[in-house]
C-alpha cells in the first residue's frame, strides 16, 4: 500500500475512533447536562482522552506500519541528500 494511503487510513480511524467516543459521551452525557457550548466542549474534551486511549490499544498495528512507512521513506530521503552532498564535493 502507497504511504499516502497508510497515513490516510491511519488518520481516519483516529477520527472514527473519536467520533465513536463522542457520541457515546454525548448519550451517556446527555441525560445528566443542559446541553450548551460548555457541555459540547466538555464532552469534546473527554471523548478526545477516551479516544487517545482506544487508539493507543486498538490501533498498534496500523500505528507501526505507519512508523515503518514514515521511518523508510525519511531514511530514503537522508540518502538522497547524502548522496546529493557526495557528487557537490566532487
Amino acid at each position: 500500500m502507497s504511504g499516502i494511503w497508510v497515513v490516510l487510513r491511519y488518520t481516519l480511524a483516529r477520527l472514527a475512533l473519536f467520533a465513536a467516543a463522542f457520541g457515546l459521551v454525548w448519550l451517556v452525557g446527555g441525560a445528566w447536562l443542559v446541553w450548551d457550548q460548555v457541555s459540547v466542549l466538555w464532552t469534546a474534551l473527554v471523548a478526545l482522552a477516551l479516544s487517545a486511549v482506544a487508539s493507543f490499544v486498538l490501533l498498534r498495528g496500523m500505528r507501526a506500519e505507519l512508523a515503518e512507512r514514515l521511518h523508510g521513506g525519511a531514511a530514503r530521503m537522508s540518502g538522497r541528500l547524502d548522496e546529493s552532498r557526495r557528487s557537490e564535493d566532487v
